[in-house]
């Protein structure tokens, strides 16, 4: 892996600006659960084991219809588990990187946790969205609020406590701004907005360097995203330790986790390497 990781560094080293793609996995460093296959997420929920209850199933917009108290038993303990979270030291190396090329850094994320904001980063695209924002679930507005809202959940059943969130308009259920899987009831102006921006942003932009990390093929958001960021110069890094490969040699793959990589690579940019 060593003249993998040699390549890698010296894109970074004549990167003119560095678009960050992050998937679920760039989180695992930071302590946050696997949801990758069934057997991860009921690791991380052992109560949802009990009730055979799948991620597909709970990351579900009909739940904060049918049944609210479980739908926000499952969000509302997400929401307190990211804003514990400390976001993991390869974050300050990727802004550190970054705020060294001239055209500085921008992240395209499926990640909805709000590490990156948290890791002082400006210019995230989320592309599913943010669970620190919420909607009005029946959608009586097209308004986008800040999550400043405290989820009681009992740990043994994983339903909320009553009161829920609710919209400051209309009083009904609120809902997470996030796509969720079948999801036909998402207002997504935040992130129209934010990926409009980082369009722009990208195509101003030469020597542009993408660094992808932790995204899988189930959900292809990222990877998406970071082949056709770099489809013009093959510039692009992917760093995923199940599933690193790179389409017709357009790349660098580093099968790694995110963190161990990441400090391998400042090793090799440090002056005098």
């Amino acid at each position: 892996m060593n003249a993998e990781l040699d390549h890698a560094a010296s894109l970074l080293a004549g990167a003119g600006a560095l678009l960050v793609c992050a998937g679920a996995g760039m989180g695992v460093d930071s302590g946050l659960p696997d949801f990758r296959g069934d057997h991860g997420f009921w690791e991380a929920y052992p109560p949802y084991a009990r009730l055979g209850m799948r991620f597909v199933e709970l990351a579900d917009p009909e739940h904060f219809t049918a049944d609210p108290e479980l739908a926000w038993g499952f969000y509302g303990h997400r929401l307190e588990l990211y804003r514990r979270t400390v976001p993991h030291a390869g974050f300050a190396l990727l802004r550190s990187w970054g705020e060294r090329a001239p055209g500085g850094v921008r992240v395209f994320t499926s990640n909805v946790d709000g590490q990156f904001q948290v890791a002082g980063f400006t210019g995230v695209a989320e592309a599913h969205g943010s669970i620190h924002h919420l909607q009005c679930l029946a959608r009586c507005t097209e308004r986008i609020w800040p999550a400043d809202v405290t989820v009681t959940v009992d740990e043994e059943t994983m339903r909320a406590v009553p009161p829920l969130p609710s919209c400051p308009d209309c009083g009904g259920v609120a809902r997470p701004n996030i796509l969720m899987f079948g999801d036909f009831g998402w207002v997504g102006d935040r992130t129209d907005a934010q990926l409009r921006e980082l369009n722009e942003w990208r195509r101003r932009q030469r020597d542009l360097v993408v660094v992808e990390l932790g995204a899988g093929r189930a959900v292809p958001t990222v990877r998406r995203y970071a082949e056709l960021a770099s489809a013009a110069t093959g510039a692009l890094i992917r760093i995923n330790p199940r599933e690193p490969e790179v389409r017709h040699g357009r790349g660098v793959s580093i099968p790694s986790g995110a963190l161990p990589a990441l400090s391998e690579l400042d090793e090799r940019l440090r002056p005098g390497r």
